[in-house]
């Protein structure tokens, strides 16, 4: 993949070979953040285990203390004694089987997140075709599915995020925007590594992060250190 001289440029301020505290890592990374639109800053952390096996799968959820940044539209499917609630706690669609007819039919997709009680998931199972593969469908290790789709909603609403391993045993997560500074973005980044670290499987053996990055949309990666993580 090809670069262009702007990233060419901010690569030249990234020390080879130097493993950055997070909080200098993030400061990098938001100074180096130049585009005309405020960029988002992800974290990605390769992971010594094999997520080909069930017990090193390493999935999650987690409440960013400042959120991400990002206004997110959320679908809930619930019943009928659960409507105002959760209209009350921010969600825009809150529904039944209208909803799932609506989006087998129609093709109708303007939400970030979907969250089911159990009772409904008998119902939200027949979109999994259409759910699944954009990593929408509800789930209860992602907090998804939940008796109480009123915090639910609200967790979502207030910046919570999901992580998991991707086929190459690595979790890419967003964890703000530029805009809000390295201090805030290092207390996303610590709640974000505190819960991947708790997350850790018994089967899980040998070093567990093997490597840590932060980057901005169009920014270059700059490595973290992470040790204190695992001691800690």
């Amino acid at each position: 993949m090809k670069h262009g001289k702007k990233y060419a440029d901010n690569l030249k301020k990234v020390e080879t070979g130097k493993l950055y505290e997070p909080v200098e890592a993030l400061g990098l990374v938001c100074e180096l953040a130049k585009a005309k639109f405020d960029e988002t800053v992800e974290v990605h952390i390769r992971l010594g285990v094999d997520s080909r096996h069930a017990d090193q799968q390493v999935r999650g959820a987690v409440v960013l203390p400042n959120g991400t940044g990002k206004s997110v539209r959320v679908m809930c499917f619930c019943k009928e004694d659960k409507y105002d609630a959760a209209k009350a706690a921010g969600a825009e669609y809150v529904g039944g089987m209208d909803y799932v007819e609506k989006i087998q039919k129609e093709g109708w997709m303007d939400f970030d997140v979907v969250i089911a009680s159990p009772d409904m998931m008998g119902l939200v199972g027949r979109l999994g075709k259409i759910l699944g593969p954009r990593g929408l469908m509800p789930n209860p290790k992602a907090g998804t599915v939940a008796p109480d789709v009123a915090k639910a909603v609200a967790e979502a609403k207030a910046g919570k995020i999901e992580y998991r391993l991707d086929k190459t045993n690595i979790i890419h997560c967003p964890i703000g925007k530029a805009s809000f500074g390295a201090e805030k973005l290092d207390e996303n980044f610590t709640t974000l590594l505190q819960a991947v670290v708790k997350a850790k499987s018994a089967a899980a053996k040998g070093t567990y992060i093997r490597s840590c990055t932060v980057a901005s949309t169009m920014g270059c990666g700059v490595p973290v250190a992470t040790t204190k993580f695992i001691a800690g």
